[in-house]
């Protein structure tokens, strides 16, 4: 959660969220859930509508018009995030206003490294490119020498095969406490070459095993280094 001081009290901080994408949803509800107060924008009154209850202020508004850009008062924010990378106009407009109505942070998110380079110069102060960004996590694990295989399942989890780690080799699954440590659930171990779901959790991992795991991605990376 993000926190500013004013007047010796800690203060939850405003975000202002343009562009009710499936990545601008799910970042306005983390950021409720966080205690934040979150106002979310979008010319969509039926997205708007299920985000309602979620957030501090929901609201239907034209972000490619000036005049409705400058009503949302986004000087009053801590953060503004244009979550609107389909839409180069209304990412333009919304940080340009969102600039001179003195808002505190401007972070935009882009789809390509063109469309990053003209929001950082007409004023965001930083550029995300998610799907990148995501792609050269997954790249770099792929480097990673006990990963065999990758299934993305959902937007958060992922279904990987891996070779146990040194580190784990002789130790049981009770042992190693995969789920509290990772979040990870093991679904099969292989064993002589054949996927087997009947998991002794007492059973001391082999070298030769491999396993099959449900994950969240966010802590991919954790368990395959």
């Amino acid at each position: 959660m993000l926190w500013i001081q004013a007047a010796g009290e800690k203060m939850k901080s405003m975000v202002a969220v343009l562009g009710l994408s499936k990545f601008g949803r799910s970042l306005a509800e983390e950021l409720a859930a966080g205690g934040a107060e979150v106002m979310v924008v979008d010319n969509n009154d039926v997205v708007v509508n299920q985000m309602s209850d979620k957030v501090t202020h929901a609201i239907v508004a034209d972000l490619t018009d000036v005049e409705a850009i400058k009503s949302l008062g986004l000087g009053n924010m801590d953060v503004v995030v244009v979550a609107m990378s389909m839409n180069l106009e209304a990412s333009i407009m919304s940080i340009m206003v969102a600039r001179e109505d003195g808002a505190k942070k401007v972070i935009a998110k882009a789809k390509n490294d063109r469309m990053e380079e003209i929001l950082l110069r007409i004023g965001a102060d930083d550029v995300i490119q998610p799907e990148k960004e995501y792609g050269q996590r997954i790249a770099k694990t792929l480097t990673v020498s006990n990963f065999v295989e990758f299934f993305e399942i959902t937007e958060n989890l992922a279904i990987v095969e891996l070779k146990p780690k040194a580190s784990w080799v002789g130790k049981n699954l009770k042992e190693l406490r995969l789920r509290n440590r990772f979040g990870v659930n093991v679904l099969c171990i292989k064993k002589d070459g054949k996927l087997s779901s009947d998991i002794d959790p007492d059973e001391s991992l082999k070298e030769d095993q491999d396993l099959l795991i449900l994950v969240d991605r966010t802590n991919l990376r954790q368990v395959v280094e």
